[in-house]
Parts: structure tokens; sequence; C-alpha cells
């Protein structure tokens, strides 16, 4: 079970445009949380907290434990409304989850056995397509990674996701092809020898 980063906030008293201009005042964001079976849960955030989060990435497609005045709170963020000439947050929207619910996250890659690889023995260059693979996962169940096994490559090997094993109840996002996830290249020497050999096959 992959670790929620903890995103603190608290219950934000009265609703509307007075009490969200009054939370920005003293330097929260204003938000709500709303689904799950719950009634909606008006909150604020520390500006500089939130904003922090948000440059670090992936903030809209990452679960998130948002703990109000120390209950915890397992949501995805699901909107950011930002200053049209500032582009900083003014509010935010996160769903609540269930254990079962299904949702589309980044997970990241872990590849093994490299020194199993004999193009990589050779001294191949392995080229990360992606970092990550978006999947449909269960809140309740995300793994921590995918595990890609380099055993057996070689040089000119390309890793298409049909071949990956994916952690149980897991099924990619992009469904409509084969793509890419990484590929071993031949070092630049071999690559030279080779185009070398081609040229003179031709001369």
């Amino acid at each position: 079970m992959a670790e929620t980063p903890v995103l603190e906030a608290v219950a934000r008293t009265g609703t509307g445009k007075g009490a969200a201009r009054a939370a920005r005042r003293e330097g929260y964001v204003p938000g709500v949380i709303y689904g799950g079976g719950e009634d909606p849960l008006p909150i604020s955030v520390r500006f500089n907290v939130l904003l922090k989060q948000l440059k670090a990435g992936r903030f809209l497609s990452t679960l998130i434990n948002v703990r109000v005045d120390g209950k915890d709170n397992t949501v995805v963020c699901r909107g950011v409304q930002r200053d049209v000439v500032k582009d900083l947050p003014t509010h935010i929207d996160f769903l609540r989850l269930t254990d079962r619910s299904r949702i589309a996250l980044h997970i990241p890659i872990e590849y093994v056995n490299r020194e199993q690889s004999p193009g990589l023995r050779r001294g191949g260059v392995l080229t990360e397509v992606r970092h990550d693979l978006e999947l449909y996962v269960t809140a309740g169940n995300i793994p921590d990674k995918v595990v890609i096994d380099l055993a057996g490559t070689e040089i000119n090997h390309t890793i298409h996701i049909s071949a990956v094993t994916l952690p149980a109840g897991t099924t990619p996002v992009i469904g409509d092809r084969d793509f890419a996830i990484a590929n071993i290249q031949a070092p630049s020497g071999l690559r030279s020898e080779e185009g070398g050999e081609e040229e003179a096959a031709e001369g």
C-alpha cells in the first residue's frame, strides 16, 4: 500500500464569498470535501502549504489524506480555481473516497534484474520512456510500484505495456494501444560500428 501524503486543514465556519474572502485574508485557501456518502465539508488549507504541494506536481492524480481538525479524509483533488492574473490558488475541491472507489493514479516503476540483462551487460543503455504508469486502482489497495523485470532483455529490445505484469486489481488508463514503457539502446560506440558496416556494405 502506497504511503498517502497528509495535508492539514481546518473546518471552515460559514460559506459564501464573504467567508471565503475572510479565509484568504488570514492566509488560507478555502475549499470543500464532498462525496463518499457524507455531507460537504467546507475547509481551509494554509496557502503556503497548498502551494508547495501543487508545485511538487501530480497533485490532481495523487491520493491525499486531508486531515481536518485531526480527522482523516481520504480524497483526490477534483479542481483548483486560480486567480486569473497571479495564477495562484483561490479555491480547491476534494472528492472523498471509500476503500472501494476506483480512481486513476500515477504509480512509479521499479526496474529489477538489470544484471541479468544481456543488452545492459554489453553496454546498452536503458531509456525510460515512462517513469510511472497511470493506472485505475482501488483506493483501499493502492500499489507502491509497478515492477518490470529486465532479465533476458537484449539491445534494441522495447518493453511494451502488454509485457508488464501489473499489480492485482489494476488496469492501465491508456487501453487503446500497446504503448512503450522503456527500451534498451545500443551504446554509442556500437551504433557507430554498425553505421560504418552499413556504409561499407552499400559502397
